[in-house]
C-alpha cells in the first residue's frame, strides 16, 4: 500500500500525473497519515459496514476505511485524480468509485444499491467551501447509522454548541435536530499540504433512529428556527413577527405567551424543545386563521 501521507511520494506521484492543487475545489490533501488512521477508527466501522466517502482526493482515508470497511463507495467530482487513486487504492476490492457530484445524487437510492445487508455509514474530509450543503444532503438522507467529517474547526463548534453559547447557530439546531454530535479530535494546519489558514476538527454525527422531538410540521419548525436566528441579538418576538408576518406582533407575542416563556426571550438561548414548542403553537394558529 503507497503511504500516500509521505510528501516524497506524494510530490513525484502529482508531478508524474501533472497534478495541480485547485483552489476552487478546496483541494487540501493530508500529509500526516495518524489523521485519516484516526477518523476511520473513531468512525466504528467494521467489516459489517458500508461506507460512503466523499472526496477521497489521493486516498489517504480512502485506504483506512477499505482496511477496515466491508465495502467503501466513494464520491469524486475530479476526474484528474483517476490515475493517481488507480495507484493508491486500486488494489481494494471492497472500493467502488463513483465519478459524480455527491450533491446531484439521489443519497438514500445510492445506500440502498451499493450497501445491502450493511449498516451505512459516511465519512468525509470535506472541503470548506461546500460543508453546509454536503452535510445537510447527508442529514436530510436519513439513512446513516453514523457521520462522520473533518471541517473547519468553528464549523464543528458551530455544530456542537449548546443553547446560549456564542456559537449556537440556526445550523446547529438543524444538525442536532437530525443527530448527536461529538467533537473528537483537532487536526492543526501543518498537517496537509498545501496548509489551510485555519485549524480543522473532526467530529462525528449519530443520527436519531427515532426522532426525540414532538413537532407538529417539520416545515414551519424550520422556518422558526431560522427566524429566530435572522436577528440574533434581538428579542425572539422580533425575529418571529419578521418571519410570520400573518401573524403580527400581536400574534407572536401571543404565541410566546403561550409557551410560558418571558416575553424578552432571545432566540439563542432556546433548545430544540423550545423551538417545538414555539413551532408548535404558530402551526396551530396559522391552522386556524
Amino acid at each position: 500500500m503507497i503511504n500516500v501521507c509521505d510528501i516524497q511520494v506524494m510530490k513525484p506521484l502529482l508531478a508524474q500525473h501533472g497534478f495541480h492543487f485547485s483552489k476552487a475545489k478546496g483541494q487540501n490533501f493530508l500529509i500526516a497519515p495518524w489523521v485519516p488512521e484516526s477518523i476511520a477508527e473513531d468512525s466504528g466501522v467494521d467489516a459489517q459496514t458500508g461506507v460512503l466517502e466523499i472526496g477521497p482526493g489521493i486516498g489517504p482515508l480512502t485506504q483506512q476505511l477499505c482496511l477496515r470497511a466491508g465495502k467503501v463507495c466513494a464520491v469524486e467530482l475530479d476526474t484528474r485524480l483517476k490515475p493517481i487513486l488507480e495507484k493508491t487504492v486500486g488494489e481494494f476490492e471492497n472500493l467502488e468509485i463513483l465519478w459524480n457530484d455527491i450533491l446531484k445524487l439521489h443519497i438514500p437510492a445510492l445506500v440502498q444499491e451499493k450497501f445491502s445487508g450493511l449498516r451505512p455509514t459516511a465519512c468525509a474530509n470535506l472541503p470548506y467551501y461546500i460543508t453546509s450543503p454536503i452535510l445537510t444532503a447527508l442529514l436530510e438522507a436519513e439513512c446513516f447509522d453514523q457521520v462522520t467529517v473533518m471541517v473547519q474547526k468553528e464549523v464543528a463548534q458551530r455544530i456542537a454548541a449548546k443553547p446560549g453559547s456564542s456559537d449556537y447557530s440556526a445550523f446547529s439546531v438543524f444538525c442536532q435536530y437530525y443527530a448527536q454530535p461529538e467533537l473528537l479530535f483537532d487536526v492543526p494546519a501543518h498537517c496537509f499540504m498545501p496548509q489551510p489558514k485555519v485549524t480543522s476538527a473532526v467530529i462525528t454525527l449519530r443520527p436519531y433512529q427515532q426522532s426525540p422531538w414532538k413537532i407538529d410540521r417539520k416545515d414551519i419548525f424550520f422556518r422558526t428556527v431560522k427566524a429566530s436566528f435572522a436577528m440574533r441579538r434581538k428579542k425572539l418576538l422580533n425575529g418571529l413577527a419578521s418571519g410570520f408576518p400573518e401573524l403580527g406582533k400581536t400574534g407572536i407575542a401571543n404565541v410566546i405567551a403561550a409557551c410560558g416563556f418571558d416575553e424578552n426571550v432571545r432566540g439563542e438561548t432556546l433548545d430544540i424543545d423550545g423551538f417545538a414548542a414555539i413551532a408548535n403553537e404558530i402551526a396551530g394558529r396559522l391552522r386556524h386563521d
